[in-house]
Formats: C-alpha cells, sequence, structure tokens
C-alpha cells in the first residue's frame, strides 16, 4: 500500500500533492463501500480513536465518529464543556491522560491555532486536525477536493472562487494550500475587511463584484460570516452583507454557464446564500457531507496504515 509522507494530518501544508492524490483516490475506494449494504469494514479494528473536541461541532465530530465505525475502530469521545479542563487542567495533562488508556490516534479540534500541533510534538500518537482556531481545517478542504474532482475531473485549470468571511475561515486557508499545489487557479470575494493581506503572497486573484467572480468561476466555495470569531465590526450590517455578498438566484441566472456551489456548513440562510440556491441543482453541499465520511476515512486508515 502507499503510504503518506507524514504520521499526523495537522494541516494541508504539510501535505505533498501525492500525499493528497493519495488520500483522494483512496477516499473513492471507501465511497464505494458506503453504497453497499453491509458499510462497514475492519480496517481499523485494532486501533482506538480518541474524538477531543474543545469547541462545538456538528457536521465534523459526527462524521469522523461515523468513519470510525465504519472502519470498526475502537472510539471515546471527549468534549471540554463536560471534563476537567473547566477544572484548570492543562491541555497536555487532559491528552495525556486519554493516552494513559492505550489510545493510538487523536482527533482533535481546539480554539487556539497550533494546539494539535503542540499534542503531536509532545505525545506519540497519531494527531488529526479538525480544525484549529482560524489556521487549517484540513479534512474539509480534502472533502471539497473529493466533491468537485468527482464532478469535473482532475483539479488542475479549474477556477474555483471562495466568497465570504475569508479572514477569519481555517476552511479558506486549507483550500488555498490544496487547490494551490492540485494547480487550480483561486480567487476570492468578499468584503475587502474581510480580505486577509497575505492573499497576495499566495498568488490568489481578488475580486469584490460578486456577478464577475460568479462569471470568473467553475466552482464558488461559499462561507459563512463568523460572527463569533469576529472582535471588530467588519461590515454595516448581515442585510448589507447579503445585498452585496449574498449568492441568490438572480445572480446564476445571470451567469451563461453552470457553476456548482459548496458550503461547508452550517449555513447562514438568506445572508451568505439564499435557501433557493442552496436547494437547487447548483448545490453539492449535502454530497460534501457525504463525501466527508469517506474522506476522513481515507485520512484515518492511511495515517494508520504508516505505523502498522
Amino acid at each position: 500500500m502507499s503510504q503518506l509522507s507524514t504520521k499526523h494530518l495537522l494541516g494541508i501544508k504539510d501535505l505533498t500533492p501525492q500525499d493528497i492524490s493519495l488520500i483522494l483516490d483512496t477516499a473513492v475506494s471507501f465511497k464505494e463501500i458506503l453504497q453497499r449494504p453491509i458499510k462497514k469494514v475492519p480496517s481499523l479494528r485494532e486501533v482506538t480513536i480518541a474524538n477531543v473536541f474543545f469547541e462545538n461541532s456538528t457536521r465534523t465530530r459526527l462524521s469522523f465518529e461515523l468513519a470510525q465505525k465504519r472502519l470498526s475502530a475502537d472510539t471515546i469521545n471527549f468534549a471540554a464543556a463536560n471534563s476537567s479542563v473547566k477544572k484548570g487542567e492543562t491541555l497536555l495533562d487532559t491528552v495525556n491522560n486519554i493516552l494513559a488508556m492505550k489510545v493510538d490516534m487523536v482527533v482533535m479540534r481546539h480554539a487556539s491555532v497550533g494546539a494539535p500541533h503542540f499534542i503531536a510534538k509532545n505525545t506519540k500518537c497519531m494527531v488529526v486536525n479538525a480544525g484549529d482556531g482560524t489556521h487549517e481545517h484540513p479534512t474539509q478542504a480534502l472533502l471539497d477536493a473529493f466533491t468537485v474532482r468527482e464532478k469535473l475531473g482532475d483539479l488542475a485549470g479549474k477556477k474555483i472562487c471562495i466568497f465570504g468571511d475569508i479572514l477569519h475561515s481555517r476552511v479558506a486557508l486549507s483550500n488555498f494550500f490544496l487547490l494551490k499545489k492540485m494547480g487550480a487557479e483561486v480567487m476570492v470575494c468578499g468584503p475587502t475587511t474581510l480580505i486577509p493581506k497575505y492573499i497576495d503572497s499566495l498568488g490568489i486573484k481578488v475580486e469584490d463584484n460578486v456577478l464577475k467572480a460568479l462569471q470568473w468561476c467553475d466552482v464558488a466555495n461559499v462561507l459563512r460570516i463568523q460572527l463569533e470569531r469576529q472582535q471588530l465590526k467588519y461590515f454595516p450590517s448581515l442585510k448589507e452583507y447579503s445585498n452585496f455578498f449574498g449568492i441568490n438566484m438572480d445572480l446564476l441566472n445571470k451567469l451563461d454557464k453552470k457553476i456548482l456551489i459548496l458550503h461547508p456548513g452550517p449555513i447562514n440562510r438568506g445572508v451568505e446564500i439564499t435557501s433557493e440556491v442552496a436547494d437547487s441543482e447548483h448545490s453539492l453541499i449535502l454530497e460534501q457531507v457525504e463525501n466527508g465520511v469517506a474522506v476522513r476515512m481515507a485520512v484515518m486508515y492511511l495515517l494508520a496504515g504508516n505505523v502498522s
């Protein structure tokens, strides 16, 4: 079996294009398994995985848990809200106590940038980053890429535009790294106040006119406004944001082609995207959720194979 070049999945930045292709190709096989009447395989029967979530999550946590069950792994679930973290226990002490129970892999989400990297450096377990602050969310970028590749083929040369709150989005950064590594053209579109200053250094186009951005792209990946991470007021109101940067059917009907719509969720219907668009034939949002299980199965399977 081909192997990943890394023991952990901490970010797309650390992966080679070969790693990305291997994960996506492996996910194809797992998606086929998920279509069968019996969706379970014994691939990780001897592996114990801890899901350690210090931030609220629905889709990502459930997707990882289901992927682990489909691989026959033993799992334990940790939620910070009900833990000794509330009593002042350090992050490392918390994880080491979990690892003392003979856990092989940790899937971690944390509000602090670099928390999964810290655990990977200071423990011997495999670590999967399920989102760290405003830094990276690698499995989301991988499932986005898988979904696009499934519909359009090779990512090389495809035009992908990411709309919305780029500044606070870990999904955006992981997508930038992945799409550039795989040869796609990338653009961002949103209020100037929500476009980070580093964009130019990554060779990414910037457009502030939504219709022009939609005319340019093959795929629109629409991000929500992350009010919970915003310390300042970046635009006058949600209504004004929706008027200037929201994706609606009137805009899509002006295009001379059909584009694909992605959204990592949760959706703020009527803000960054209308219900009509989210539920339209353009939308691959539910397919992203379905593909997420296969992609996360592939990631954990390949990481476990690196040390077996």
